[in-house]
């Protein structure tokens, strides 16, 4: 007992006496490795769909025609956007040409706040979007949209 009380006071003492008898470092200022540009993957929407898994957390730019606004997926616990801050939407299926079908496979959220500067959108307007693929729940890939651009209104249809 008497030889472990010695050794440990004696490591206890070479500790202190390294901590006082090193030579007081410099400053030097940190230097942070530079940010990596986040690189914007172009992708369609039939293609993002078919492998949401290649895409998770990636930055993505597509094309599509805007169907609809929608509250599908929102507060989906596994994914979760809540419905008092994201609205959803739909962009329409762009491999059926004969009449409008939503791509429901994609699952797109707005925060609400920049959702208003789009209340004028209607079924058929051309958009781009870029956004965030940041799940792939369900086997589907669900996007947060940061970005989004009118293309093309849709002609107006009159009604006979």
């Amino acid at each position: 007992m008497l030889k472990k009380n010695i050794l440990l006071i004696m490591v206890s003492l070479m500790l202190t006496v390294s901590t006082f008898a090193a030579p007081a470092a410099t400053k030097q200022p940190v230097q942070k490795p530079a940010a990596q540009a986040v690189q914007t993957v172009r992708v369609t929407p039939l293609a993002l769909v078919a492998n949401p898994k290649e895409f998770l957390s990636k930055k993505i730019i597509m094309d599509g025609k805007f169907d609809k606004f929608s509250t599908l997926g929102l507060d989906y616990k596994k994914a979760f956007r809540d419905s008092n801050t994201y609205i959803g939407f739909m962009i329409q299926r762009d491999d059926v040409k004969d009449h409008d079908v939503p791509l429901s496979e994609l699952k797109l959220f707005l925060k609400r706040d920049y959702a208003e500067k789009f209340v004028d959108l209607n079924t058929g307007d051309k958009i781009s979007m870029t956004g965030i693929v940041f799940s792939n729940a369900l086997g589907d890939a669900w996007v947060d949209i940061t970005n989004i651009q009118i293309l093309q209104k849709a002609q107006a249809v009159e009604n006979k």
